[in-house]
């Protein structure tokens, strides 16, 4: 007899801790990492009082510490339509999509996540997701060794296929089959030290771009990084080297702000890992690989269309006068550009808003818990009257130049390659077997449904 249910929440949440466990077993660094963020957020919330209740009065303090995101490199379509499937017994949907061939990069992606303010707050793990864009690659022979390997490998345990089944025939896993699953689907993320290929053509994979051959040439598609949230990445990246850690010489995203925006990212060197080949006298031959990597993010607000607009303009007219070089050479000419190229954007909540360059979420004050308001007010009205608050929605996606700043900065100085920008959403959601949501109609309808929520409780029936 089937017992109750376990909730998508609950199975992602302990997946994540599952992940994270591994992932430090495998990456000591990484959980330095993790001390080093703790202790900085620590500082932040002592420093800021006023963010602190912030987060508490949304009911978002608690998830800082727990949230990460990791990242997967798949390379067949069908390994992308069977992770859409395990991924929502997790309660996490396929969100955007994201062309990074513009930036040298041969892949495509996705990022599953939860959807909805319930979710988001119950537990934010994010895999962003990436499928390997062969047809970028010009060497035909070598594409169909490529394929051939790739078509040759199972990245699911028959436990992990037979789960996800029977998940979605009943409706849901209860506790034991839940623990059985989590078990299961983390061996297709855990690194697996010897190759798929022989030495020579693990060079020529990686001749032609090196995270081709990081896909091709192992058993599944290990984590290449999970990340940790930061409130302060300014001061993380300033305290890296304190810890044996060096990071990459630019934060990628927008510059410091009082009133964070989007996301910023930085990370340090991918390692360089022991591997093995199997030579042609059947003996595997020691060897090495450059994948997995410590990442940090510090998320700002969602920007609305208006907004990731304003963004992208100004994104585009620092690099017009900087552009970032690889070896962090001019870090800080690129750092002077970019502050002054954000000067147009607002940085305070109320202009933001006001703009219309962001989502937030509009909840009852103390005064409003006690007050009924008329009818026909406006939600203006009603903030300026005292009786509603409002809180920015935190950016939960990614941004296409920053992940492929990150992917470069790890794969290594001369790993960028130019490849014809060819953005295919539509090849990409068939490979899926679903469409990708869209993460601006997520963010409004969060905040549709808080402004609803609180006129609601108010008495108010219907905006002005």
């Amino acid at each position: 007899m089937t017992g109750p249910f376990t909730s998508t929440d609950a199975i992602r949440s302990a997946f994540s801790a599952a992940m994270s466990a591994m992932y430090r077993a495998e990456v000591p660094a990484y959980g330095t990492l993790m001390e080093l963020v703790a202790s900085v957020n620590v500082e932040a919330l002592d420093a800021d009082p006023a963010l602190r209740d912030a987060l508490t009065e949304t009911d978002t303090l608690d998830r800082i510490s727990e949230e990460r995101h990791g990242a997967i490199r798949l390379g067949t379509p069908a390994e992308l339509a069977m992770m859409r499937r395990v991924f929502a017994v997790m309660g996490m949907f396929p969100v955007g999509y994201y062309d990074l061939s513009t930036a040298g990069v041969p892949v495509h992606s996705t990022a599953f996540r939860p959807v909805g303010d319930a979710a988001l707050k119950k537990n934010p793990f994010r895999v962003f997701t990436s499928l390997l864009r062969l047809d970028l690659i010009g060497d035909e022979a070598l594409r169909s060794e490529a394929e051939a390997t790739l078509a040759r490998r199972a990245i699911f345990t028959p436990e992990a296929i037979a789960l996800t089944e029977k998940a979605e025939r009943q409706g849901g896993l209860d506790a034991a089959d839940a623990e059985r699953f989590i078990a299961a689907v983390l061996e297709t993320f855990r690194w697996h030290d010897r190759a798929n290929v022989s030495a020579d053509m693990y060079h020529r994979l990686h001749d032609a771009h090196r995270l081709v051959a990081d896909v091709v040439s192992f058993r599944g598609p290990h984590i290449n990084h999970l990340t940790p949230r930061t409130l302060d990445i300014d001061l993380v990246q300033a305290r890296m080297p304190d810890h044996g850690i060096a990071p990459k010489a630019v934060i990628e995203g927008p510059p410091t702000r009082k009133c964070p925006i989007l996301l910023r990212q930085t990370s340090f060197k991918a390692l360089e890992e022991p591997v093995s080949f199997l030579g042609p006298d059947g003996n595997w031959q020691e060897g090495s690989h450059t994948a997995r990597f410590g990442e940090i993010e510090q998320r700002g607000i969602a920007l609305t269309p208006r907004g990731r607009a304003l963004y992208d303009e100004l994104l585009n007219a620092s690099r017009a006068v900087v552009r970032p070089a690889a070896d962090g050479s001019n870090a800080r000419e690129y750092g002077a550009a970019l502050a002054e190229a954000f000067v147009p954007f607002p940085d305070s909540w109320a202009e933001i808003r006001s703009a219309g360059l962001g989502y937030f979420t509009y909840s009852l004050t103390e005064k409003g818990r006690k007050t009924r308001a008329p009818a026909t007010a406006s939600v203006d009205t009603l903030i300026e009257a005292g009786l509603v608050r409002f809180d920015p929605i935190v950016y939960e996606d990614f941004l296409p130049v920053s992940a492929a700043g990150i992917f470069q900065s790890n794969l290594g100085d001369d790993a960028a390659h130019e490849f014809v920008a060819n953005p295919n959403q539509q090849r990409f959601e068939r490979d899926l077997g679903a469409k990708v949501l869209d993460e601006f109609d997520d963010y409004a309808a969060i905040e549709a449904a808080s402004v609803a929520a609180a006129r609601a409780a108010l008495g108010v029936a219907r905006a002005a």
